[in-house]
This record gives structure tokens, sequence and C-alpha cells, in this order.
């Protein structure tokens, strides 16, 4: 049984059935939950009224489409859904789809007369807090809505583009060159505003597995997603997605996509031996006009961005896609695409594999950087997986000899628990990792059964607040045992384990087959994680032995901020759990902060602030993509906050715009211009040296790490903190 500790995977793919059959999945998800998760919520009344909630902020995040009227004809349900759900009714899908259908349909008709005249920014209109967070009374409030949105999201771009254009005294008297360039640029971003939310509104009413299945599915994601954050209903493709951020093939159409000079889709590299390729039809730079599945209508998206594109493709709509292709002479073509499982060229795998650096200077010192966790999904013993990659690493950079080693977890979302043991395993000595607690409250140890180590010297775990499940069981483990010194802000707080089975109340968790193909796929938390001490990392993290600040434009989220996060308990320490000596986190800490007194990055990043609230801007009815005035929801079932009236004075929003470039320049300057290396300098182990003569796009891309490396803020600090453990 695959076992993950996955973090925030809230896919939003589509899948073709019916709504009566999403009736039916939405019932069989409260019989699993029920079966299978460690801590399952009654349907209630409660749970009635959240699962309500969820949903319409998944369908109008904005509350930019349904009116209070709708609302009024909707909130009827608001405590019956689980009457609803366990009788297997449709009468409340029914409601939502007819309502939100003829209300994209109305959208679609009023942008179009809303933005028949250029906007003009001179008057001192506001959208306000109570018109951006209520429901529209009727129609015309609507269109009042739909009428600011559009016109704050055509302001702020102009905005910007004043910006960048006003440097130096670039502004003539009398303003002219500001004018010239608001007359030039205001119709092409009004445009690019309208034609940007009726592709979306079109791709929701043509969803190629209609728009009734669409809503059916964000119904059965909005009811699985208030069990717990981590538990989610899923399509064949999505789980299909969801298995390739954690190491598995996915099915492709072998092409990358890039963009023009004005920013629109055309095809980029193909997969030698993809499908793309193999079509024999497709080049690197043919535009793409339109996309169809077989027996639906095509979608055009001639001036689509790579943005807008990668959201249409993400839709699941069948695996045979129809591109419209413009080519280099202006002929245009229709190409049939099939998905097929394919493997990447060294170069493209390249990123998802683990590498290895060494940081010479007074003291020669490791740096191994995890991005995600990955597994080996051919069951070759775990040689495919990400630990035994590290472990391979290691060995490479002890030949160099490194008197300390980095291992960077900033970032890595989690993945497989087995992975998670084996990692754990390369730095102790045969023993408990772990322990995890079932549904029926047994402890069950999680346990290295391997010997020895592959490095016992120095060692500097780095972890921030997106470091999460996998990462922090690591990290947990490591500070039990004053194994690793934890270095960085405090982590995620998952601490939760899931596994995906298909929709069939018969399971047995021991013996099914995770390979066996189903319409529909429940991804269902199984188990809580715990440390070897006994305490837990859920809601609370891991707390780093040195805390440095996140980046100045950081927006942290943690579990503890989801509205049905499972609260933390705590249980026993393992008996047989014996810590090493304790490191010299004091020392350690005077270190860090005499570092970090004379980098400006740190400054800045110990001066602001954040509260974590981002605004939504994916597209509305829980589809991926979809940008502008008419985002919807921001992908985690949380409301945008809204703290104060956004004006639309495009004085004021040119004014909003220069202070945000300020933070950002401040954020930026300390990473390559301000905080100079003179610490140590990057370079490769001697085995990967003579790997990259061999390839050149390899060797590019290994130059670019490096400089990430060579100027990392945190890494100077870490570098530092290493060298002071080095005897």
């Amino acid at each position: 049984m695959r076992v993950f500790l996955t973090l925030l995977f809230v896919p939003v793919l589509l899948n073709a059935q019916a709504p009566d059959s999403k009736a039916t999945d939405a019932y069989v998800i409260t019989r699993m939950v029920e079966k299978f998760h460690v801590q399952p919520r009654p349907l209630d009344k409660t749970m009635s009224a959240a699962i309500y909630g969820q949903l319409l902020r998944a369908m109008d995040d904005q509350r930019l489409f349904f009116t209070q009227a709708d609302i009024a004809k909707l909130s009827v349900y608001r405590y019956t859904l689980d009457e609803e759900i366990l009788g297997r009714k449709t009468a409340f899908l029914q409601l939502l789809i007819g309502l939100y259908q003829q209300r994209l349909t109305e959208t679609d008709t009023m942008i179009e007369r809303l933005t028949q005249k250029p906007f003009t920014f001179s008057a001192k209109e506001v959208l306000t807090v109570a018109e951006d967070t209520s429901y529209p009374a009727d129609l015309a409030a609507r269109r009042v809505k739909l009428y600011k949105l559009l016109k704050l999201s055509v302001g702020s771009r102009l905005a910007a583009a004043i910006v960048a254009q006003d440097t130096g005294g670039a502004v003539k008297a009398g303003g002219k060159t500001r004018q010239q360039l608001i007359d030039s640029l205001e119709p092409k971003l009004r445009k690019r505003a309208v034609v940007s939310i009726k592709r979306m509104i079109k791709r929701l009413l043509q969803s190629p597995t209609g728009i009734g299945n669409m809503i059916g599915i964000v119904y059965c994601q909005s009811l699985a997603e208030c069990y717990d954050p981590h538990t989610a209903y899923f399509s064949p493709d999505e789980k299909a997605e969801f298995e390739s951020e954690i190491g598995n093939k996915p099915l492709s159409y072998g092409l990358t996509l890039t963009e023009d000079e004005d920013g629109h889709p055309r095809v980029g590299h193909l997969l030698p031996g993809g499908p793309a390729f193999q079509s024999g039809a497709l080049s690197e730079g043919d535009k793409i006009v339109a996309v169809r599945w077989d027996g639906k209508e095509a979608i055009d998206v001639a001036d689509a961005t790579v943005a807008d594109l990668y959201g249409i493709l993400s839709t699941e709509g069948g695996d045979r896609l129809i591109l419209g292709v413009r080519k280099a002479d202006g002929t245009t073509r229709e190409v049939s695409l099939q998905k097929q499982r394919v493997s990447g060229t060294a170069a493209e795998e390249e990123e998802d594999k683990v590498k290895g650096f060494l940081l010479k200077g007074a003291k020669t010192v490791g740096y191994i950087s995890l991005p995600a966790f990955y597994s080996d999904w051919e069951d070759s013993k775990g040689v495919n997986g990400c630990a035994n990659d590290v472990a391979k690493e290691i060995i490479k950079l002890k030949k160099e000899n490194m008197g300390g080693l980095i291992l960077d977890l900033r970032y890595n979302g989690g993945g497989s628990m087995d992975e998670a043991v084996q990692l754990s395993g390369l730095f102790i000595d045969a023993g408990a990792v772990g322990q995890v607690v079932s549904r029926d409250a047994k402890v069950f140890t999680l346990k290295d059964v391997t010997r020895g180590t592959v490095w016992d010297g120095p060692l500097l775990v780095l972890v921030n607040g997106s470091s999460a499940s996998a990462s922090e069981m690591v990290a947990g483990t490591l500070q039990d045992y004053n194994r690793a010194l934890i270095v960085g802000s405090p982590t995620y707080g998952k601490a939760t384990a899931q596994v995906v089975l298909p929709m069939d109340t018969s399971i047995d968790l021991e013996n099914f087959d995770p390979k066996k193909e189903a319409s529909s796929y429940l991804k269902v938390t199984i188990s809580k994680l715990y440390r070897v001490n006994g305490k837990t990392a859920q809601m609370k993290g891991v707390q780093p032995d040195v805390l440095l600040p996140d980046p100045p434009d950081a927006r942290t989220q943690r579990e503890s901020d989801e509205p049905f996060a499972l609260p933390p308990t705590p249980i026993a320490a393992n008996k047989y759990y014996l810590p090493l000596a304790p490191l010299p986190v004091e020392a350690e800490r005077v270190i860090a902060t005499q570092a970090m007194s004379g980098m400006a990055f740190f400054k800045a990043a110990s001066g602001t602030s954040h509260d974590g609230a981002g605004e939504g801007h994916g597209g509305a009815g829980g589809a991926s993509g979809g940008t502008g005035a008419a985002g919807g929801a921001n992908g985690n079932g949380r409301e945008r906050k809204t703290e104060s009236d956004r004006s639309l004075n495009l004085d004021d929003l040119v004014a909003e715009k220069r202070a945000a470039s300020r933070g950002v320049a401040l954020a930026a300057g300390g990473k390559k211009e301000e905080e100079k290396n003179v610490l140590y300098t990057v370079s490769n182990p001697a085995y990967e040296n003579q790997r990259l003569q061999a390839d050149a796009t390899l060797k590019e891309m290994n130059e670019e790490r490096k400089k990430d490396v060579l100027y990392d803020p945190y890494l100077l600090v870490a570098y530092q903190l290493v060298a002071g453990m080095i005897k």
C-alpha cells in the first residue's frame, strides 16, 4: 500500500460523468470516509453548512455571478445537504447547475456592453469592500460590480506600464508622454481583459465533460475537503497528475509551450519520441490558435496567454486533443494528439533529480537540495526513489572531502512515507524514526532497519513554511535525535498521511491494487504522524533550532490557517528512542545573529510582516486557469481577503504600483546585488563535471543553479553555521 505525506495538491480537473453519478459519488465519499478516515467528521447540519460554504467559494469566490436572489434559493439547502447526500438526491445540484449556467451566459453578454467605450480613470471612483465581498442585489448591481472589476484589471496593468516607463523623470510636461501611453495601451488591455473572461466563461459553458459534470465534480471536491484539507476527490486525470507529482511518469502530449513577442502561445520544445514529435505535423514556433476535444466545439486561443492555455489543457476532455496551429508560412492545420506515458531527456528530468554542490571556502561543505520527494514507482526496492539518489550524491561529495553537509528541504511539500523513513535513515543508525496512529488508535513505529549511516558528520537541514509532511517528518526525526541542526522558519504543520483509493467501499487497505483503474478516486487521510518524542508537527510545524526570517515578499500559509485541519494531540514517546548528545544550539544562534546583522536581505526580512492572505485569481466554478476581473476560487477554498476599498483612479493605482515595486526591489536586491559572497565558491563533484562536459544543455542549467547557490542569503548563513560545527 502506498501511503503519501502530501501537501497542497487540490486539483480541479474534470471527468465525464452525469450529475446523478456525482450524487452517488458524494454518497460513496461519506461511506469511505466513515470506514477509512483517521478522524471522520459526522455528516450533520454543521457539516452541511460547511459543504455549502466551501462549494459557493469554489463556484463564485468573488461573488460576481450569483445574485442575492440566487443565494436565497440556494440557501434553502444550506443545512440539508447532509440529507441530499445520504439520499443521493440531485435537487440542489440541478438548481445550482441551472442558476450558474444562466449567470455565466448573462455575464458573457454584459461584458460586451460594458467595454464598448474606453475606460477613464480620472474620477475618484472606488470598488468598496462591501461591493467586493457581497453578492450583488440584482442584475443592475452585477453590472456595476463587473464594470468596476474590469476597470480595476485594466487600470492596474496601465499603472504597471506607467511605473515601468516613468523612471528618471521620463514624463514630459503636460503629461503627454503618459497620455500617449494610456491612449495606446488602454484599448489593448481592455480587449485582453474581455477576451480572457469570455474565454474562461466559454471554457466553463463548453466544458469537454459538460458544465453539469463539472459542477458535480466541484460538489464532490467540496464535500471531501470539508473532512480535512488533504482528503480529496480525484478523477482519473487528477489521480495521474497527483502521482506524477510524487514520481510516477505522467501521461503527456509531449510538448512545452512558449510565447511570442505579444505573449501569445506557441509550440515550444517537442519531446523526442512523444506524441507531438511523432505527429510529424508540429514544429517549434507554430502559433496555437485553437484547441478542441473530440465531439466538442473548438476554443479560440489565438489571443490567450500561455497561462490561459495551460489552464485549458489541464481540463480533462479525454486523451485525444486537436490543436489548431498556424505555421510559419501562414497556413493553418489541425493536429490530433493522443496522450502517452513518456520519459524526458536527461536535461528535462534534471530538475526532478537530486543534485549536490561543494561550497569551498575556509571549510568545504556539501550542499544537496531536495525540492520534492519522489517514489520508486517501478518497485525496484527504493533504487529509483529520492532517498537513494540523496545517498548517491552524498557518496560523491564525501569523495571531495566535505567536512559538513547542508540538506535543503525548503519548499518541499512532501511525498512518500517510505522515502521519508529511508532518508532519515541515511543519517542515523537503525531504530525508530517516527510513529503512526491509525483510526483505531493503535500506535505503529516507523523504523530504519538498515544499520549504519551514509553520513555521520556535521549536518544542517534548511526548512521554511512550505516544508511540509514528509519534509517535516525528516526534520523532526533528525532534531529529536540531535542529529542535525534545523535552520529556517517554522514548517507548514501537516502531520497526516493519505492513500489514494478507487471509489469502492469494499476495499481492503492491506490488499487493494493501487494501479487498478476506476472512474473516480478518493485521497483520504488514514493516519496521524508523530515524532519519536511523542510530539506532532500537526498545525504547529517543526520549530527550527536557529530561526531565520522568511523573505520580505513571502506570503506564508500554514496548516493552522486551514478551516478543517485536524487538531494536534500528543502521544507517548517511543521508549526505545535514545537521542545523541545535544548540539551547540546557543553558540550556533550567536553565529547566525552575527551573520545576518550585516546583510541587507535579512534587515528587510526582519522588518516586514505578512498576513499570508493572497487574492484569488483562478477561474470561476472551480475550473483551473482563468484570470482577469472574474477570478474565482483561490485554490484552497478560503475566501479572498479585502482589507480596504480599492481606488479606480489611475494616480492612486500608479502610487500603489510604485510602493509595491519598491518593496519587490528591496526583497530582490539583497540576493544578487547587495549580498556579496566572499565566504565560498560553488563547484560540482569531479564525477558530475565529467557528465556535464558531454551535454551542453545540462551544463547551462548547472551554471544557473550554481549562481542560485552562490547568492542565496540563507545558504550564506547556513554555510557559516555548518563551518562552526566542523572540528
